[in-house]
This record gives C-alpha cells, structure tokens and sequence, in this order.
C-alpha cells in the first residue's frame, strides 16, 4: 500500500532526468563514450504510456568485439593484478557516488521499468550501494590455503584464487540497475573486468552508472557497456571467444540457450533463472504477517520477481481467512504510474509482458481456476496488469507449474500434516528458487525447510535480498550462487601450486 510519506519528484529532479534521457544514450567501450559502428539506435518505452522517451545505441557483433578488447587490455594491464585495497575504495567511491546520485538513478528506472518510485529508490540508492560496500569488503580477504600433502617428502603446498579474466555479464529489466550493480561487484573485487549487456527494455540506469564508474576513477577497459537486443548483441558476448566467464539472470529458456552457446570454448557460467516460488502457511501460523507477506511476495514489482511467491498453499482450516486477506489486500492496490506517490503497483515492462501475463490468465480459466480477482483487461494507455488471485488450481495446470512473471496467484488448499507429503507439494515443480513457511512450530519449520528443494527458504519472514546471503536455485533455476562468499569466489579459479622442501 501508498504510505503517507511517500517521496515525491521535485521539478529540478525531473528537469535532470529529462536532459538524460533528451539525446541518445552511447556505448562505453575502454572508457569512451561511443556510438554504435553501425550507427543504428532503438527506442526506450515508458511502460507507464507505451510512449517513446529515450533512444539507445543499438550495439552488436562489433562493438562486442571492441568492447572484450577494451576489457582484455585492462585485464593484461595493471587491474587484474592490482591490489585489493585499490580495488576496494573504487568500489566504495562508486557506492558514495550511487547514493548521491539515488534520486536520478531511481527516476531514471521508474522511467524504464515502471516501477513505484519509492521502490526504485529502495533499490537503487540503497540496494545497489550496500552491495557495493559488502563486496568491497572481499576485496582484501579473498585467498587460498595452504595444504599439507600425504605423498613422502617435505612441500610446502598451498592453493592461489585467481580471477578469472574477462567477463560478460547480462541482466534483466526487473531491478535493472541493483542486479547490474551487484554483478560488477562481484566481479571487480577480484579482479576481472566486465562487458555489461543490460536489457534492451531498460537501458538507462545502466548507462547513467556507466557515467558514474567513469567518475569513480575505474581505469578505461575495466567496465564496458553495451546496449542492445539479445540476439544480437547478447548472442554475441556469450559466443566470444575471449570472454571467460558469463554470468546471466533472467529467464530459463533463455540461460538453456546460453549453455550451449558456451559450449565452443567451455567458458564458466553462472546462471540465475526462473522460479515457481511456494509459500506454505500453517494453522498455527500468525495470520495477518502471513497473508501480508503472502501478498506482497506476488504483487510486489508488479510480480516480476524471480523469486516472487506465485504458489500459494494454505492448510484448509485457515484457507478462507487467508485467502480472503490476500484478495482484499489486492483489491485495495492503486495501479498507476511509477511517477505518482499513491501508486502501490505499476505496469508490467511491455506489452509483451503484458500480453504473456494474460495469456496464463485466460489459460488458467480454461483449465478451470476461478478467479477471485483481477483477472481483466485494465482500459487506457500503459501496460497493466491487474493483481490477480486464482483458486481452485491444480499441479497440472500452466498456470501452476510455469512462471508468469507477473502478479498472478495460484491459491491451494492441503489437509496434510505430514512434513513430507507437505514437501511433496512443494517440489512438484521444474524450479526451486526459493520458498516461504509459516509456522510457530520451530520443529516443523526446519525439518521442511531441510527437504524442500530451493536455494533460498525463509520462515516467518519476507523474502528481502541482502548481499551477505547466497542467492541462486535448484534444478533449472540456475547454476551456481551470487552473492555472499559464493557469489564472489565464482569470479574466481583456484590454482595448486606444490613446491618440494627436499
């Protein structure tokens, strides 16, 4: 819901942003700004009026390869054995710099994404700052170990991490700038140097922290942008063949893609993908945060949240009651622009999407689920969506066992008090991302927590991102972790170095 104190966007605030987005936005490549070779640009729709507001160089093949050059270069140079100190304070300069900045970076992707700007700010000034000071603090403490050997002999045996090299990283449009963010971090604190390719659907946070690394003092080649569609200039980073590493978030037709892509020089791959999130309330579970949080984990973002919590399983004695909380809590939601104070849910990012998202609706009815609420086409300019509630769903419906990547809620009932069984019902899915329990029964909390398959599983709580925890999934929503020691040593190889004392 709006608050009271929601910011509102000053005059000066949107001048800034309107001179931003006035001319079109170039590539950065080895610390220049440049336009496309091929001169072409593309248009950047607010999802708020469907209207054209900005344009971007629509990079591609070529400026791929001047791009992996740039970022070569730096990494032969002097950054990829720079020391970790040095490292850590540009990383840090360039948090100071996001949050001075916060306000125009959070316009900047309400513009794009549509999202309430509240939430932009949220995401951009702190999110996106705070994973750049953890990070930074990895820096100096990324190292091997020293091993001791069983073979006869004297050795002094010990293992070296080192950065991997060049890496091309590629984000989605849900939280275009924090993703971004986060993944240069990682990235950066030990060593390797990045080609960003960020979504053709929100191009401008990126670019607008382009100009900020730039700023922060990142030597030319360290961090390159290039904007563009994916299948040409996404296609092209994952197929280089002097690109090391690629990391990816989105969804999981698109990472299978990627995989084989990577097969011609077995470059390393991190992959965060889709998810089929379930959440699971109890009897004896406290209610009202249940059904909070139960709806805020499916509406939030206009449900375009990789771990948004889209499967909804109640225990019968409180399905009704929590149900009910969660349809009133999603009758009460303001849809509108990101731009305004009172808005509680903006458009989703295209009329693709939004097209996607009523497509499962509408395949949902035909399957037999009744809609609660929303469910409609919502009239006049914009892409959206209304949050929607459905019942009566069953596993073997699409719009139970597929992401919609929107504000769209499968609501079940169970009468089992079988931990397994309950566990069952929550595995019965291609993905395992993450998932929720409510329950005052510490017992029963961890003994599910431990069989449900999910790389993250929160118990009585919302499921906000912090830097600190691993984020990644099971089964096809991804391989590897970002985030944490994990998503930082992933950037990294470990070589064995064996030295005879005799």
């Amino acid at each position: 819901m709006a608050t009271m104190n929601a910011p509102l966007i000053s005059d000066d605030l949107r001048a800034k942003a309107l001179s931003f987005t006035r001319r079109p936005r170039e590539l950065l490549i080895g610390g220049r700004w440049c336009p496309a070779q091929s001169g072409a640009c593309f248009e950047v729709i607010d999802p708020a009026d469907g209207k054209i507001f900005a344009h971007a160089a629509s990079g591609d093949a070529a400026d791929v390869d001047a791009a992996v050059a740039a970022a070569r270069a730096a990494f032969e140079g002097s950054w990829g054995t720079s020391m970790p100190a040095f490292r850590a304070r540009l990383l840090l300069k360039l948090a100071d710099l996001i949050e001075t900045n916060g306000d125009e970076l959070a316009l900047l992707e309400t513009l794009d994404n549509g999202m309430p700007y509240r939430m932009a700010r949220m995401a951009a000034t702190f999110g996106a700052a705070e994973s750049l000071r953890y990070h930074a603090g990895w820096a100096t403490k990324i190292g091997g170990e020293t091993i001791n050997p069983s073979v006869p002999g004297e050795w002094h045996a010990f293992t070296l991490r080192e950065p991997v090299g060049v890496v091309g990283q590629i984000v989605p449009w849900n939280f275009p700038l924090v993703m971004a963010v986060a993944k240069i971090a990682a990235a950066l604190t030990v060593g390797c140097t990045v080609v960003l390719k960020p979504a053709e659907q929100t191009p401008l946070s990126a670019i607008r922290l382009g100009e900020l690394i730039l700023e922060a003092g990142f030597p030319p080649g360290v961090v390159n942008i290039v904007t563009g569609f994916g299948e040409t200039a996404g296609r092209a980073l994952v197929a280089h063949p002097d690109v090391n590493k690629i990391a990816f978030t989105g969804s999981t037709p698109v990472g299978k893609e990627i995989l084989r892509a990577c097969a011609g020089n077995l470059k390393r791959v991190t992959l965060e993908l889709g998810g089929k999130s379930p959440v699971i309330i109890f009897p004896d579970a406290d209610l009202g945060p249940a059904t909070e949080v139960a709806a805020r984990g499916i509406f939030m973002n206009t449900g375009q949240v990789c771990a948004a919590g889209s499967r909804l399983f109640v225990h019968e004695r409180v399905f009704d009651q929590v149900v009910e909380g969660v349809v009133a809590r999603a009758r009460a939601l303001k849809l509108g622009a990101g731009t305004d104070p009172a808005t509680d849910l903006g458009p989703v990012v295209s009329d693709a999407q939004r097209q996607r998202v009523t497509g499962y609706i509408r395949s949902g009815i035909e399957d037999g689920a009744r809609v609660l609420t929303g469910g409609d086409p919502v009239p006049g300019p914009g892409f959206f969506v209304q949050p929607t509630v459905l019942a009566g769903t069953t596993a073997g419906m699409k719009v139970v066992s597929e992401e919609i990547f929107g504000p769209v809620l499968c609501a079940m009932s169970f009468s089992d008090s079988d931990v397994n069984a309950i566990a069952r019902l929550a595995n019965e899915t291609d993905y395992g991302l993450a998932a929720s329990i409510w329950t005052r029964d510490i017992t029963v909390a961890h003994r599910l927590a431990r069989r449900i398959r999910a790389g993250s599983v929160r118990i009585n709580t919302a499921g906000s991102v912090d830097p600190a925890m691993p984020l990644g999934g099971f089964k096809q929503s991804g391989w590897g972790r970002e985030n944490g020691r994990e998503g930082t040593e992933i950037y990294t190889e470990v070589k064995s170095v064996t030295v005879g004392l005799t």
